[in-house]
């Protein structure tokens, strides 16, 4: 133990000059420097380069941000799912068209009419493809450049937009807000990479086309075909193609109409999109050579107005909508329904025209008080199939909520007549059977009597006929003024024969004659001592069916507004064209037909039929009802107060020469039907 105590002094020893050694500087600094995890500010450094981080602090900032942005990422793009498309953008127009397939109008919050990308030419996506994102069939989605632009705006205090791709664009306009804000642009950015990997390339393109603002009140390319160039979108060519894609970049800056400025920055534009189609390879040059017009779009041609005649047509065709088929008001409120109509825009611009010229001349409220609250509803029926083409609903739909055409509860005065006499003809008096059934009257021994339209009463009250020989023992010479035949008590006054006919002939058979021609059922008055002579209230659109019925030789056709409705390419059930009913024999409706000739005026003996309130009438209505085999068209005037339930009286309207207003019809229906004078009319 000794020895091993000796050791350690000479172990000590043996390099003394370690013992008195100076530390160097450098291990001055290393005996100095804190025990820190990282070295910054940097020990042992002086001035700048204190501060400066060395290559691998460098190294290990930038892979911790890496790191970092990678886990954030991961966490954001688990965290965002594609949610359920937005409320906007599910929303659609109905859209209503003209008989010749025109648009006549789109209703609705939003005016999109989605369709499939089948139905786009290729031109028109290869427009928007080069002016919004040429690398769309190749790229991922996104654009990892836009969201660093729209980081970098907002730390400017700037829109954030800017850089999307077609996806990103789709995205944004299906599935979420249009706010500016760097949330909203992550958000985009994700759920457009897991769309561009779940939907096929055309699928986005397709909604993309169909979700995005054109301008004028227009979502999607069909919307802007029609409301820029009054067209669908499959109908554009490769230049209006062009032309629609520059309003991409902002409709309030590239529509043409609004400002020469926007003139300018559209055609730079439409030029630019298209040598960019050839850039891009998507258009030859040479077809880029045809193209050196600029394809100017319409003023204005953006129909989503329901006021004037428009509302009254779409009021007519979604009645008869829900009459045929299942849907309700809630199903058209939630749109996106194409409803083709049976109206022809050229007849609802004249008849409106019509009605204005003769209300415009021949009515003064200001200078008649009989004049005020005058109302006027028409309408035109096609009797080959009861297409309603036209009608007159008000002055505007939007003002007059009433459609004046489709209205019951306007007396039809003398022009029921006619049923009364196809009724006589066709059921004889005394409540029998005419001669097609006199032999099982015979049987019954029931006393019948057949009828003409040349009968006519004597004093006694029986009915003759000019050629019978009960006529000869009458004391009268023939039919005479006081004596009319029934085609003679039509035309002028009459009353009194046609109220003593209905007797006859018993009034409930009157009445179902006029429920089988095409009158409603409703719209019947009661069977009271006046009911011959018009107290029912049929519409315009019912009167003008009915008479249609006449020159149809009998047949009668429901009258209908709608031809097709579509809703995703589907159509509705229900629709089918109504088919001809038989109402009444044919020498029965001929020779009520031929009986009607000239009925009112001489004016008007270019019609076929006609019937018009008479003279001796007081009702608180005018008509005119006329039908030839190409048309049937109703007019009625009548006068209301916001403050009386009942109609006002029509004496005095228009001057004391108006004939209790019955001359103005008659003036719409000759200006309409007859010259069909085109000036002065306006769109419907």
């Amino acid at each position: 133990m000794g020895t091993h105590t000796q050791r350690k002094p000479a172990r000590k020893s043996r390099n003394p000059r370690a013992r008195s050694r100076k530390p160097t500087r450098h291990r001055l600094r290393s005996l100095r420097r804190p025990h820190r995890l990282i070295d910054y500010p940097r020990h042992g450094r002086r001035g700048v380069r204190r501060w400066l981080p060395s290559w691998r602090q460098w190294a290990g900032v930038l892979g911790l941000v890496v790191s970092g942005g990678v886990c954030l990422f991961a966490f954001v793009y688990a965290a965002v799912d594609i949610p359920d498309e937005n409320a906007a953008a599910r929303r659609e127009a109905n859209v209503y068209y003209w008989a010749d397939g025109t648009q006549m109008v789109s209703t609705g919050e939003v005016n999109r009419q989605n369709i499939r990308l089948s139905e786009i030419p290729d031109a028109v996506e290869s427009a928007v493809i080069a002016a919004e994102n040429d690398t769309f069939y190749s790229d991922s989605g996104v654009s990892p450049k836009g969201l660093a632009r729209a980081a970098v705006n907002m730390v400017r205090g700037q829109e954030t937009q800017g850089g999307s791709t077609i996806t990103q664009q789709y995205v944004k306009n299906t599935y979420l807000s249009q706010d500016q804000t760097v949330t909203r642009k992550v958000k985009e950015f994700v759920i457009a990479l897991k769309v561009d990997q779940r939907k096929s390339k055309r699928d986005i393109l397709q909604g993309y086309l169909n979700t995005s603002w054109f301008g004028r009140g227009a979502y999607g390319i069909e919307a802007a075909a029609h409301a820029y160039y009054g067209i669908p979108a499959k109908d554009l060519d490769a230049s209006q193609g062009a032309a629609l894609a520059a309003l991409l970049k902002g409709a309030e800056q590239y529509d043409p109409a609004a400002s020469r400025a926007n003139h300018r920055r559209s055609v730079a534009r439409w030029e630019w999109i298209l040598d960019r189609q050839v850039k891009a390879g998507l258009m030859k040059p040479s077809v880029r050579a045809g193209f050196t017009t600029y394809p100017e779009p319409h003023k204005e041609s953006r129909a989503t107005s329901l006021g004037g005649q428009t509302g009254y047509l779409v009021d007519v065709a979604n009645k008869y909508i829900k009459q045929h088929t299942s849907l309700t008001d809630k199903d058209l409120a939630l749109g996106g329904y194409k409803i083709n109509t049976t109206f022809d825009k050229e007849k609802v611009r004249r008849l409106k025209g019509s009605v204005e010229r003769v209300l415009d001349r021949d009515i003064d409220p200001e200078k008649r008080a009989a004049d005020k609250g005058v109302q006027v509803g028409a309408a035109s029926v096609r009797p080959a199939d009861g297409a309603i083409v036209a009608l007159y609903g008000g002055a505007d739909a939007t003002k007059h909520f009433t459609n004046n055409a489709d209205t019951s509860g306007v007396p039809v005065g003398s022009a029921f007549k006619p049923f009364v006499l196809a009724s006589a003809l066709e059921h004889g008096t005394h409540g029998t059977p005419s001669t097609r059934g006199a032999r099982a009257a015979a049987e019954r021994a029931i006393p019948w009597q057949a009828v003409s339209a040349e009968s006519f009463y004597d004093d006694s009250g029986r009915l003759l006929d000019p050629a019978a020989p009960a006529a000869a023992g009458s004391g009268i010479d023939g039919p005479d003024a006081s004596h009319p035949t029934l085609r003679q008590a039509m035309a002028k006054g009459g009353n009194a024969t046609y109220v003593r006919l209905g007797e006859d002939v018993g009034r409930e058979r009157v009445r179902r004659t006029a429920i089988a021609s095409g009158l409603l059922e409703g719209s019947m008055a009661r069977l009271d001592k006046t009911f011959p002579i018009g107290t029912s209230t049929p519409s315009a659109i019912r009167m003008a069916g009915a008479y249609g019925t006449f020159v149809n030789h009998g047949l009668h056709h429901e009258p209908y507004s709608v031809t097709k409705v579509v809703k995703d390419g589907t159509p509705v059930d229900g629709l089918a064209r109504p088919g001809a009913r038989r109402a009444l024999d044919p020498d029965v409706a001929d020779e009520t037909a031929d009986a009607m000739r000239g009925v009112g005026t001489a004016s008007v003996d270019r019609a076929v039929v006609a019937g018009r309130t008479g003279d001796q009438d007081r009702l608180r209505s005018a008509w005119f009802t006329a039908a030839t085999e190409e048309l049937s068209t109703s007019v009625t005037m009548f006068r209301t107060s916001p403050d009386e339930p009942q109609l006002l009286p029509m004496a005095g309207v228009g001057g004391a020469a108006s004939q209790h207003g019955n001359v103005f019809p008659v003036r719409i229906w000759r200006d309409y039907g007859i010259t069909g004078s085109p000036e002065g009319g306006s769109s419907p």
